[in-house]
């Protein structure tokens, strides 16, 4: 029988953001995963089907692919390395060497590190986990939604998802997930941030786009393309996805109310889907008529993040709010 790595985390209404959106919010707490995010339903479901027998496993990483391959290869008794972009914080670099991986820093974006990862996965005959775009990771991801529906209980329904995008693998998992539950008309809030916004970029340009650089401080929102699943369901009709950017400093400051109030500390990446509720978008969308009036409740996947301490939390409110 196959094992889960992955935890049931936690439901949680908000009253604090159910009074800003004006209707209840439930946070499903991916943050609890034993890797620190929700990229362990997708990372452990596709190696306990491709890794098995491997004589290891390679993973390019901003961070939290990078620590629930690093978390999952262990349990599995597999050697692990995680190649990740000069960008990442030596806070990573070292979470990820006490899971046991061996980390190489190769380039300066994740693509850059990919590029190398799936070198070493060829020449070292390594099975390659890429952190977004495959859809065993998106058979994964879904569990989430399925979750999340049976804790909300028969005949509930939310009004809308609200996540975060970096190369869309979460997109696709909610996707999937939402269509097993019966939910496939519920439109979902994908949130990136300005300077890490290759799938809004893909969605204005009609095709899909590679970001010159990531300027954003969101760095595990860091890639340059958007997954093609993930752009082809913007397109498809499959699902209704509403595509909103937020600044970092709306990001950050998401982070930290979300800190103060709901006692959790998550990654700037994460800081863009609360920052949905913290920036007042929800009334927008209303008031444009793309989210009814009234509203059923709203689901924010909390996808957490393993690149955020307090250290680091204060160093990006210096540079952000200097």
């Amino acid at each position: 029988m196959l094992q889960h790595f992955h935890v049931n985390t936690p439901l949680l209404e908000s009253v604090s953001m159910s009074k800003m959106a004006g209707t209840a919010v439930y946070l499903k707490m991916e943050n609890c995963q034993p890797s620190g995010s929700f990229k362990i339903r997708g990372v452990g479901h596709l190696c306990q089907q491709l890794a098995s027998r491997s004589k290891g496993v390679v993973c390019s990483s901003g961070g939290n692919a990078g620590m629930a391959a690093a978390y999952v290869a262990r349990k599995m008794g597999l050697p692990a390395t995680v190649v990740v972009p000069s960008s990442t914080p030596p806070l990573v670099v070292r979470r990820l060497q006490e899971q046991g991986a061996a980390v190489k820093v190769a380039g300066k974006v994740w693509d850059d590190a990919n590029a190398e990862a799936l070198r070493l996965a060829e020449t070292e005959q390594l099975t390659f986990v890429p952190p977004f775009d495959h859809p065993l990771l998106w058979e994964g991801h879904a569990s989430v939604v399925a979750e999340a529906a049976a804790a909300l209980g028969p005949g509930a329904r939310p009004g809308a998802v609200l996540l975060s995008v970096g190369g869309g693998g979460l997109l696709c998992g909610v996707v999937r997930g939402l269509k097993d539950a019966g939910w496939a008309d519920v439109p979902v809030i994908a949130m990136e941030t300005v300077g890490a916004d290759c799938f809004n970029a893909a969605i204005k340009a009609g095709e899909l786009v590679t970001l010159d650089d990531i300027t954003s401080e969101a760095k595990c929102l860091g890639a340059k393309t958007v997954c093609r699943r993930a752009f082809e369901l913007s397109q498809s009709g499959e699902a209704t996805i509403i595509s909103e950017l937020v600044t970092d400093q709306e990001a950050l400051r998401a982070v930290q109310m979300f800190l103060d109030e709901e006692r959790v500390l998550v990654e700037m990446a994460c800081g863009a889907a609360l920052a949905a509720i913290y920036s007042g978008l929800i009334p927008r969308l209303q008031a444009q008529g793309r989210l009814p009036t009234p509203l059923r409740p709203l689901l924010v996947i909390v996808c957490g993040g393993s690149s955020i301490n307090m250290e680091q939390l204060i160093s990006l409110q210096q540079k952000l709010q200097s």
